[in-house]
């Protein structure tokens, strides 16, 4: 008996709605992603089970190294003007319109003040280098991250503080960061950890 053979059709599946499906997930993905900000310093924050979230808006975060370096950030352009105003005033310190604008393009608050005239004037590349090797300094003699939570938290009441710290960051250091907020009467803040599984 003779075998049938049957015909072999080509079978085209036309791709193209796929691929525009996948450029619209892509977009959108983009477009909604929450970007990490750029940080100085590289920190590994413990580990919690709260899933308590920090707010998106009017927040002020602290970061503090593991060698006790710390940095700050406040995420509205306007308040940032503005506590630079008042650290002027507080340290008799003048800034140019070109220093003002650098400073609210630079997200990251972290240089002694009497070096932050001579930082504002360089570029923002270079500005990144010096945040490595120095910080707001924050010990008894020269508290100044005290003056800039102070003007922080007058300027916008509705300001959210969050602290980020390294998980190996010893705790006399954790503590100074603590007794600034105690002694402005800031006892409500985040902690900034990685969710435990």
């Amino acid at each position: 008996m003779a075998k049938v053979k049957s015909k072999k059709h080509d079978t085209f599946i036309d791709m193209t709605a796929m691929s525009d499906v996948t450029v619209l997930l892509l977009t959108f993905f983009m477009l909604t992603a929450n970007f990490i900000p750029k940080e100085p310093v590289q920190v590994v924050t413990p580990g919690s089970i709260s899933e308590t979230k920090i707010p998106e808006a009017n927040i002020m975060t602290v970061l503090v190294d593991k060698a006790g370096h710390v940095y700050m950030t406040l995420d509205r352009k306007d308040n940032r003007l503005a506590v630079l105003e008042e650290i002027s005033k507080d340290y008799n310190i003048t800034f140019t319109p070109e220093q003002k604008r650098s400073f609210v393009e630079q997200p990251i608050i972290g240089m002694p003040v009497s070096l932050l005239p001579e930082f504002l004037n360089k570029r923002l590349e270079d500005q990144d280098k010096l945040l490595k090797e120095y910080s707001i300094p924050n010990d008894s003699t020269n508290n100044q991250f005290r003056q800039w939570v102070k003007h922080a938290t007058a300027i916008n009441k509705d300001l959210s503080i969050a602290i980020k710290a390294d998980a190996t960051t010893p705790y006399p250091v954790i503590k100074k960061v603590l007794d600034v907020m105690m002694g402005l009467k800031q006892y409500r803040f985040h902690l900034i950890t990685v969710l435990d599984a």
